[in-house]
């Protein structure tokens, strides 16, 4: 005896996502491992920077054995096991060799070098730098990341690794990450592992390249994150903290403020919008301000004309970028340069205002749109900066994705397919596929018959 079954409205629209705990599908992880491969490989045939092609040869063997498991492991490890092994490779396996040996790129030590001066002279900014090395191009809070090593000295290899400044940049990162993913989370959307996800996106070249080598705009990034989240469900004030953080770090920052005002105007009210505000400009004023008393000159010349490729010492940044190649045309060039970019940020603002973000993926949005103009238009900038842009626009869609509906035709809703009642017999339900195949595929055999015969 068989028990008939009408589907509900409801029933129509399935989800075809991966349900909790199911195996991960093996191809993108294969592919995308591949790729991160084949990338990583190709920086010691292409980069003139010495802790750029140790990454690239120690990362592709990372990357290699990511592969290998994404390709060979039971599907349910697939993904937590290849993770692991790629962030293993590409991060952390080069960072403790660079760290151990003093490797890095010329930002790290301009970090250690201004928590020194902060510490002796209480202003992270030389007064009158002679060497680009001297210029500190950021705000006076991304000298906390180098008081570890200004306090635990240069004296041995462990005390040389925990006081490294992209130890902390990377702890600062994933912490925001971390504490953003249950933020964004939407209701509905698929449960997911958080510690995979974000082992995944620090292996991806995309950051593990910045953290190994450099890594200050990483708990920039991170702040953004999480600022955006916590405004997005309506924590006005620990938005404007986490806002204030990142905008005494650098002053690309500064964007994600109104689009955060916008996004708790939007959703919360003009009292959260102005909370908000009024925190982030307190403690941004609270951390910068003092600094900006003490030497109003070193800060004009190396936090604002240094980065706009106007001061004394020229930044290495210089990138193939339209911003860079228009300022070097001369003065005209540079003169409409400044033009586009004003015109770029005037087309993002208006495009807040007219569209306003009503949830932080939107608002994660505009701000990677913002952000990206600003650096594609500045007349000094470098191709990692985009990191930024491109770390906006993916972290909150891996943590709000929701599971993809399968639309099926409004007929199937009077498909009745029997189900055995009792205990399921092999050769029964065998027995039984070309009868549930007939009652599913009745509704569509009827939609041809009526377009075949003109009648539909």
């Amino acid at each position: 005896m068989t028990t008939t079954h009408a589907p509900t409205r409801t029933d129509r629209s399935t989800s075809a996502a991966t349900p909790p705990g199911a195996p991960a599908r093996r191809l993108p992880w294969v592919l995308g491992w591949l790729g991160c491969a084949i990338w990583a490989a190709c920086f010691p045939l292409v980069s003139s920077l010495s802790p750029q092609r140790t990454w690239g040869l120690v990362a592709a063997v990372g990357y290699t054995a990511a592969l290998a498991a994404a390709a060979l492991l039971p599907r349910r490890q697939v993904a937590r096991v290849s993770a692991a092994l790629a962030l293993l490779g590409a991060v952390a396996v080069p960072l403790g060799i660079m760290t151990a040996e003093g490797w890095s790129q010329s930002e790290v030590l301009v970090v250690q070098n201004s928590a020194v001066q902060l510490l002796h002279t209480g202003t992270p900014y030389l007064p009158d730098p002679h060497q680009v090395i001297g210029y500190d191009p950021y705000l006076p809070a991304m000298a906390l990341f180098g008081l570890p090593r200004a306090l635990l000295g240069d004296h041995g290899t462990l005390p040389r690794m925990a006081g490294d400044p992209r130890i902390w940049f990377l702890a600062a990162f994933a912490g925001c990450l971390v504490a953003s993913w249950r933020l964004l989370r939407t209701p509905g959307a698929p449960v997911r592992r958080w510690g995979t996800a974000v082992a995944a996106v620090t292996a991806s070249p995309l950051v593990a390249l910045v953290a190994v080598t450099g890594g200050v705009d990483l708990p920039l990034i991170g702040c953004c994150c999480l600022a955006l989240a916590l405004a997005g469900r309506g924590h006005a004030g620990r938005a404007g903290l986490v806002l204030a953080l990142a905008c005494a770090i650098k002053w690309t920052a500064w964007p994600a403020l109104p689009v955060a005002a916008a996004l708790l105007l939007q959703l919360y009210g003009r009292r959260a919008a102005l909370r908000c505000t009024a925190v982030a400009l307190a403690a941004a004023a609270v951390l910068v301000a003092p600094f900006v008393l003490l030497s109003p000159h070193a800060v004009a010349e190396q936090v604002i004309r240094f980065p706009l490729g106007m001061s004394t010492m020229r930044t290495a940044a210089a990138s193939p970028l339209p911003g860079h190649l228009l300022a070097g045309l001369g003065a005209g060039g540079r003169t409409a340069d400044f033009v586009l970019l004003a015109l770029g940020g005037a087309a993002v603002a208006g495009w807040v205002l007219r569209r306003p973000p009503r949830t932080a993926l939107q608002a994660a949005d505009r701000l990677a749109v913002g952000v990206s103009i600003a650096f594609l238009l500045a007349p000094a900038g470098r191709f990692g900066y985009l990191e930024l842009p491109a770390l906006l626009l993916l972290w909150p869609r891996l943590a709000t994705a929701r599971p993809v509906a399968l639309r099926l035709p409004p007929d199937l809703g009077s498909v009745r397919i029997p189900r055995p009642a009792g205990r399921v017999r092999p050769a029964a339900v065998v027995a039984r596929i070309p009868q549930q195949w007939a009652a599913v595929s009745a509704p569509w055999r009827r939609v041809l018959l009526r377009r075949s015969s003109g009648l539909g």
